[in-house]
């Protein structure tokens, strides 16, 4: 019976992508971020964490926004919506006129970085279209190998990693993820992984986080400090001709303080600090449905 559903849900989200992926670029998004703004009316309970997370940064004097959390949360859902249309034509292979207008600022950090041959992580979070980053990045840059949890549903579960494996990109499921990170910054390849959801307390640091407590993601700050690798933030925005910035920032350096512990969590901090800077630039980009701050 299990199996049966799992075979429905797929067939169903196959045929709610297909028509996104057979538009034109430019029709296929409006229709996106038209679902996005149907999804935003339907789902109650997430435009309620949206519109809760935003009322919050911004009540912290952490964002500053010139329109209602209402709107705000409106518009991200109008992202998901539009990222939606982008990933059907990834998965269905109509993603090249899209693809080629992305493009790339800060290759010189990259390119550096590689150079001291220890491998490279590069963090990013759920902004923009995080999909199409580690896409565009493969096709415009180096193969990455993208850190990933799977899917409940092991039909569904093929159908993302069809999307995350197509132009050659390999996935690193979290569940026994520490080895195949190290055996890919062993070679001197390049591992992206999401640092800005929330994690289990013994996975995390507690930190502050546009202006409220919530645990962090330590494992890249530990395998930094472990391996020597180099640590890159990346990051893509949408830009107001319709096309894309993937954004690659200097190499971060380690804390240098002698405890530790508090080298740890200053890391992570940093590498945290990062999300905070996009969100502040790109409020409408960043995933707010998310429960961030639970646990805290």
């Amino acid at each position: 019976m299990k199996k049966i559903r799992w075979l429905l849900e797929a067939a169903i989200i196959i045929i709610l992508i297909l028509p996104f992926a057979v538009m034109p670029v430019k029709v296929s998004r409006k229709a996106g971020e038209s679902f996005g703004f149907l999804v935003f009316r339907l789902w109650k309970k997430r435009r309620e964490i949206a519109i809760e997370n935003i009322i919050n940064a911004v009540q912290s004097g952490d964002l500053k926004i010139s329109e209602s959390p209402e709107m705000l949360a409106r518009k991200c859902f109008g992202n998901l919506g539009i990222s939606l249309a982008e990933i059907a034509m990834i998965y269905f292979g109509t993603a090249k006129e899209m693809v080629e207008r992305v493009r790339i600022e800060g290759i010189e950090h990259y390119g550096k970085a590689k150079f001291r041959n220890k491998g490279i992580l590069l963090i990013t979070g759920h902004c923009g279209n995080w999909e199409l980053l580690a896409v565009a990045f493969n096709l415009k840059v180096d193969k990455i190998s993208v850190v990933a949890r799977g899917q409940n549903n092991p039909y569904f579960n093929k159908l993302v990693e069809k999307i995350r494996t197509k132009y050659g990109n390999n996935v690193i499921y979290k569940k026994g993820a520490i080895k195949g990170i190290l055996s890919e910054l062993k070679e001197n390849r390049t591992v992206g992984i999401l640092i800005d959801q929330a994690v289990l307390t013994e996975e995390g640091v507690a930190i502050e986080f546009m202006g409220r407590r919530a645990w962090a993601m330590k494992t890249p700050a530990l395998i930094a400090r472990k391996t020597g690798c180099s640590v890159l933030p990346a990051f893509i925005s949408r830009d107001e001709e319709g096309g894309f910035i993937i954004t690659i920032k200097p190499e971060v350096s380690l804390s240098t303080l002698n405890d530790q512990g508090s080298a740890l969590l200053e890391d992570v901090r940093v590498f945290s600090g990062f999300i905070e800077d996009y969100i502040r630039q790109h409020p409408s980009e960043w995933l707010w449905i998310h429960r961030r701050w639970k646990r805290a």
